[in-house]
């Protein structure tokens, strides 16, 4: 059971009911992953910074949080493991969950007591702090283990911290650096590290880690189960999103209004365009956009017989609504423009199609 969390401890990524990757001692796929790791390990050659790069939500910091919890729950051990399973009672998986082992760092962005709102970036002061558990010595004689948790959240001075420590490591130290996009990092860092890249899941497994959930997470009916994990595109954290009632039906919403764009009904789309330009609504708004490039892809597919000029104007639509989106960010822009002229273009390039 996911343990219990007081009210200022929130971190990116959070939701209701659902444990952290720390928390969580099942790995559903990536065993390909999970053997180079175990093979690494029974070689004794295990090397010192790992880069796990994938889309994100699909298991990443699970898998690292799995080798840490198996390393420090086996500090003499050197043979090839079957697997890297630590059960959840063992006194090293409980301290993993909780961060309390003394030789395990996790660098990530988290709600410090007192604040209203996440950092936005992990800043230099807390890496730092968190590398100066490699300047004593492990205890049992085990690893030394940080886990970044994301390299897109470190800020260019931390990234540099980081570097400093990869370029030299003390002996038995690992690095377990998951990244959503490992080509946005720095190259030096990429350099210094053994690059795994884990794919999204399918969907069948992708239900099976929402099914498993303990609880008190409530698992949804088969049916309902189904259709998020068939629109998560391979993430559990975007399944998980749409199990959401209020997401589900913008985007049921969103797929209608798709699927008319012979006939844009404007009115829907202007009540769907008000809904999205909330101030609360960045996570449906996303939903949405996720839900229109679906669709896109999906045509594009659909028509890949037909000559590519004649398919340039959607993609040219999916860059359009891409930088508009971007700029909505940056700028805090009123999105209800960009919904509406998202329709309009769209249906122009699905006739132009």
């Amino acid at each position: 059971m996911p343990l219990e969390r007081a009210p200022d401890d929130v971190e990116p990524g959070d939701l209701a009911e659902v444990p952290r990757p720390r928390e969580a001692t099942r790995l559903v796929g990536h065993r390909a992953a999970e053997a180079a790791f175990a093979a690494a390990i029974g070689s004794g050659r295990l090397h010192h910074a790992w880069l796990l790069g994938g889309p994100q939500g699909i298991g990443k910091a699970t898998l690292a949080y799995r080798v840490a919890r198996w390393l420090l729950a086996h500090p003499d051990r050197q043979q090839t493991p079957d697997d890297l399973h630590v059960a959840p009672d063992h006194p090293a998986a409980r301290k993993v969950a909780a961060l309390s082992h003394p030789n395990l760092v996790a660098l990530r962005r988290h709600r410090v007591p007192g604040a209203k709102t996440l950092p936005t970036k992990i800043p230099v002061d807390a890496a730092r702090k968190a590398l100066d558990l490699f300047g004593a010595t492990a205890g049992n004689a085990g690893y030394r283990i940080c886990i970044v948790d994301s390299a897109e959240d470190l800020n260019p001075n931390s990234a540099n911290a980081l570097l400093k420590m990869l370029e030299e490591p003390p002996p038995r130290s690992l690095f377990l650096i998951v990244s959503h996009a490992p080509g946005r990092l720095l190259p030096t860092i990429r350099s210094r590290c053994r690059a795994l890249t884990l794919r999204p899941l399918d969907e069948a497994e992708v239900a099976a880690v929402i099914a498993g959930f303990p609880a008190p997470f409530q698992v949804p009916d088969g049916a309902s189960l189904a259709r998020a994990a068939a629109l998560a595109e391979g993430s559990v954290a975007r399944a998980v999103a749409m199990l959401d009632p209020a997401t589900a039906t913008v985007v049921t919403e969103v797929e209608t209004l798709l699927a008319r764009l012979d006939h844009p009904d404007w009115r829907r789309i202007l009540t769907l365009a008000d809904k999205l330009a909330a101030r609360e609504a960045d996570a449906l708004f996303e939903t949405s956009l996720e839900t229109v490039f679906r669709f896109v892809s999906t045509e594009l597919d659909r028509r890949r017989a037909e000559p590519p000029a004649r398919l340039a104007a959607l993609v040219e639509v999916c860059d359009k609504i891409a930088r508009a989106a971007r700029e909505a960010a940056t700028y805090n822009l009123d999105r209800r423009p960009l919904v509406l002229s998202l329709f309009g273009d769209l249906a122009g390039a699905v006739r132009t199609a």
